[in-house]
């Protein structure tokens, strides 16, 4: 499968098995996290089995059921930068999982983060800024509405390929409530411009990021400073 298969097929799931994952697939998340932190300097972790960050009443007002596996997503207190990294490794993570067969979804506030700071360790001068849940789903999810690809990008009509892969691949990126709130415009000498607002806009814009260089090919652009 690959890599824009890869995001088609992913899609957010809230209802889970009582499934354990299997050592084998644990592994390799692990070994794909212990990578993202040692490029990135987040300390995202890998909690299995653990039920009561998911048990909450904010929980099942989010329709969370089944959740006993999530990656805390825990960063420096660094802002909106370290937001913007969490949000860009989290979803390198989030492809991962797909790819070894796991659902996944995002969660900024309906779980527990008291709870699941019990679980995953958060250093003095850290934050936990949302978790991802992880696991089997009751379902694969369903593919979320999307904007038209004219009403995300700012571009000639005759865009680059690359340009238009990379929104496209950023069409099919979770945000915040679905609202798809940015705008890629296209500058001179392949350079891009990410603009983006709403709430975790800052989450949100590395996980774009991170879709549109997988979708543009990184080697084709860079990002306006």
């Amino acid at each position: 499968m690959d890599v824009m298969e890869l995001m088609r097929a992913r899609h957010s799931v809230r209802a889970y098995e009582s499934r354990p994952v299997e050592e084998e697939k644990a592994a390799l998340l692990e070994a794909e996290i212990a990578a993202c932190n040692a490029e990135s300097g987040l300390r995202l972790q890998a909690v299995f089995g653990e039920k009561e960050a998911f048990s909450s009443a904010m929980a099942k007002y989010g329709k969370f059921s089944g959740v006993e596996n999530y990656i805390a997503v825990i960063a420096d207190r660094g802002g909106k930068e370290a937001s913007e990294r969490a949000g860009y490794y989290g979803e390198r993570i989030v492809l991962k999982a797909q790819e070894l067969g796991l659902n996944t979804c995002w969660v900024a506030m309906t779980f527990s983060k008291g709870r699941a700071k019990k679980f995953a360790s958060v250093q003095k001068g850290e934050k936990l800024i949302c978790a991802i849940a992880l696991g089997y789903g009751k379902t694969q999810g369903v593919p979320h509405k999307s904007k038209p690809l004219a009403k995300v990008i700012n571009a000639p009509e005759d865009a680059p390929a690359w340009f238009v892969r990379g929104a496209e691949a950023a069409l099919l990126a979770p945000t915040a409530m679905n609202g798809q709130k940015f705008l890629f415009t296209l500058l001179p000498g392949g350079t891009v411009r990410l603009e983006n607002g709403g709430f975790c806009a800052a989450l949100d814009r590395g996980i774009l990021k991170y879709h549109f260089g997988l979708g543009a090919g990184k080697e084709n652009f860079r990002w306006e400073e």
